[in-house]
């Protein structure tokens, strides 16, 4: 979700910073889940991707929405840029991808039901001015010269300043989607067991959910080009975080490395200010350039922790960002996933010992081998499909320990979510790998037939 956050005044003592992060302890009876995930729109006469304004655009079906369904306006001067309603918020990523950043929900059923109306609420719209959605963790034919720009100033900060420091920052900007889940933490001691675990087993995630084998009209090599643009973008914000395993870490470590990582800007009566590559300490002591003699509030920290990029991060929450944005049935897969690791005690303590023992060396071998081959893949030894059957194992004794029933009561728990990524582990076979079978085989080497056939 990329609009401005709120956090609160002027911060006073450095310690704020890590105690703005540690406000985010809740008991257990508090935890939440928080599911986001991105989409494509696109026209359905001519497979381009929507602009901002026009009779089929992304502001007609903001508008259709906010008309048809209730939802509230966001706006950046005089236009419309996201919605919000019932904790819930539907935002625009810099290509005009549509994001639903759900409301903080008690259990995987809930979740599912909001992803599933606001999926149905999308398509009713689209459909009425000849518009479609899909999900795919990149877009399979469009170049970036194709790409519209959202009006957010945000977003033109971020794509000048990405052409500085790495190669494909302005790729993952206006072409790619994830499907993300948000989870709380009771304590430091559990953030940092859960983060541990968050980061050791992205691969794993990247590799279930790779949906991303096609760039510009061909196959790209990577069964998550996804994956692979994020090892390439801006290492000051970005990566694996080994000083996370680090004896010691906490809060405290978060906000100094937060607080190396150059900024992008400071929001400010309706406008970002251009702050790029600037430092948030220099802005601690009155000295940020950008707004000379001013100090930050903490609702300017909020801001900044929203530039930083890590597989996984913690704000309030703890962010798992390793996944593809993917077909229907997974967009539920991924929170049962993460919440069945780390909602349960044992779970969790199961899913660390699977993981402590590996390097530095062993998770960055896992995510590289995750974005070429998904389950196929492997690093030191460690096969990715042996490590997500594990790891499914795990999680699902998680949710059975949960015991959170569903309609009704007469779904006991929540493990069928797990379904549609035990049956890649059964198989070996990722979405990524049947749009591969259906690229060399009935589609005869042409892309035009994903869109029709995977929309939502």
């Amino acid at each position: 979700m990329s609009i401005p956050q709120t956090g609160g005044g002027p911060i006073e003592r450095p310690e704020q910073l890590a105690e703005y992060l540690a406000a985010g302890c809740k008991p257990k009876e508090a935890w939440r889940i928080g599911t986001e995930h991105e989409k494509f729109g696109y026209c359905k006469d001519t497979l381009k991707p929507l602009p901002y304004d026009g009779p089929r655009s992304v502001k007609a079906v903001l508008e259709g929405l906010q008309g048809r369904f209730g939802w509230a306006p966001i706006r950046e001067g005089d236009n419309i840029i996201g919605l919000e309603k019932d904790g819930a918020n539907v935002s625009l990523e810099p290509g005009g991808q549509l994001e639903l950043s759900g409301a903080p929900l008690r259990s995987i059923h809930e979740t599912c039901d909001e992803v599933n109306a606001h999926l149905r609420e999308v398509k009713s719209v689209a459909d009425e001015i000849g518009v479609g959605f899909i999900g795919l963790g990149a877009a399979p034919t469009w170049r970036h010269e194709d790409m519209p720009r959202m009006p957010k100033g945000r977003y033109k900060l971020m794509t000048e300043y990405m052409g500085r420091v790495g190669t494909h920052g302005t790729q993952m900007m206006y072409r790619t989607c994830t499907v993300q889940v948000n989870l709380d933490f009771a304590s430091e001691a559990d953030m940092v067991q859960k983060l541990r675990v968050a980061l050791a087993l992205q691969p794993v995630a990247t590799a279930l959910f790779a949906n991303s084998p096609f760039f510009e009209g061909r196959p790209n090599g990577h069964k998550s080009w996804r994956s692979r643009i994020w090892r390439d973008l801006d290492p000051d914000r970005t990566g694996m975080l080994p000083f996370v395993f680090d004896e010691g870490f906490g809060f405290e470590a978060w906000a100094d490395y937060a607080l190396d990582v150059p900024m992008y800007f400071v929001y400010r009566d309706g406008r970002y200010i251009d702050a790029l590559g600037q430092s948030f300490r220099d802005f601690l002591r009155g000295e940020l350039p950008a707004l000379p003699g001013e100090v930050p509030t903490l609702s300017d920290w909020a801001d900044h922790l929203t530039t930083i990029f890590p597989e996984a991060r913690i704000k309030k929450y703890i962010e798992m960002r390793g996944a593809d944005g993917g077909p229907w049935r997974r967009l539920c897969a991924l929170p049962a996933f993460w919440v069945g690791l780390t909602y349960d005690q044992s779970a969790l303590d199961a899913a660390w010992d699977l993981v402590k023992g590996w390097d530095a060396e062993m998770r960055e071998g896992l995510r590289v081998a995750a974005s070429v081959d998904a389950l196929q893949g492997e690093a030191g030894g460690l096969k990715l499909r042996d490590l997500a059957r594990e790891a499914l194992t795990i999680a699902e004794a998680g949710l059975k320990a949960r015991s959170m029933p569903g309609a009704g009561g007469l779904i006991p728990d929540e493990t069928h979510f797990l379904n549609a990524l035990q049956e890649s582990v059964e198989t070996g076979q990722v979405p990524a790998d049947e749009l591969l079978a259906r690229y060399h085989g009935d589609w005869g080497g042409r892309l035009d037939p994903i869109f029709a056939e995977y929309a939502y």
